[in-house]
């Protein structure tokens, strides 16, 4: 039977010789934010534990000790703060959770860790982060946000979007696949409401401005959750976390030089 890879189960013996393997430790890092008429503010959380655990389980069937982290459940959601039901950090709270979180992680032990975004406005500021604390606390640390690190099996399952959005095909495709209950779907047609174009739509791509999601979309949904299905759901969950997993387990990704 693989080894339990949650954190949060494992007592302080326990992780104390995980860390004496190596153990690969992933932060899932979400938001608490509006996800439009239909779903729940949860959204980037749920998914990113879901994923974060999902992938573990699959590394740990292939022998290689790894642990996550509780979802860190808020980050930066300014966009979304007029619609409501959003809880955000600023910018220097946000980094120094991260780091504090990560110092600890450092001071038992553990050597490689893994920062997993489900959350688009943590983009920025995440890679931030990694760029700073690679070299002041001396770690190999990785980050990524899911849906871009397994862009190509998203493409191939989505039938009315090139990729992940908000509240959108995929999104609620996985709550429905995860938590049913949580999906309001008599709701979903109220996401269809008109958009406003993007900059890229206006002067090409490359110039970038800070918009609320409220002045590029009534609903505060992004992409097209009429198209959802548990299935398909199912489908992506499945095909996120093997395309995660298979990077995270490449062996030559760890040994990079990079001092």
């Amino acid at each position: 039977m693989p080894d339990e890879v949650e954190w949060r189960r494992l007592r302080a013996d326990e992780l104390r010789e995980r860390a004496q393997r190596d153990a690969m430790v992933i932060l899932p890092v979400g938001s608490l934010e509006q996800h439009g008429p239909h779903l729940p503010v949860e959204v980037d959380s749920l998914l990113g534990e879901t994923i974060a655990i999902r992938t573990a389980s699959r590394i740990a069937e292939r022998g290689q000790p790894v642990l996550v982290l509780p979802m860190l459940w808020t980050g930066l959601s300014e966009h979304h703060m007029s619609f409501g039901g959003t809880i955000t950090l600023d910018l220097a709270t946000f980094n120094a959770l991260i780091e504090g979180v990560c110092r600890s992680v450092l001071r038992h032990g553990f050597k490689r860790i893994v920062l997993l975004n489900a959350h688009g406005g943590n983009e920025n500021a995440l890679r931030n982060c990694t760029d700073e604390l690679s070299v002041t606390l001396d770690a190999p640390i990785v980050q990524f946000t899911y849906w871009y690190a397994a862009a190509e099996p998203i493409g191939a399952i989505l039938e009315t979007q090139k990729g992940l959005s908000h509240a959108c095909e995929a999104e609620t495709s996985m709550m429905m696949a995860l938590r049913p209950d949580l999906v309001a779907q008599d709701r979903i047609p109220l996401a269809k409401v008109n958009r406003a174009p993007e900059v890229a739509d206006i002067v090409g791509s490359g110039v970038y401005r800070w918009r609320s999601i409220a002045s590029r979309s009534a609903s505060g949904v992004l992409g097209n959750p009429e198209a959802a299905t548990p299935e398909k759901g199912n489908r992506l969950l499945d095909a996120v976390t093997q395309a995660l997993a298979d990077k995270l387990t490449n062996a030559e990704l760890w040994k990079l030089d990079w001092r």
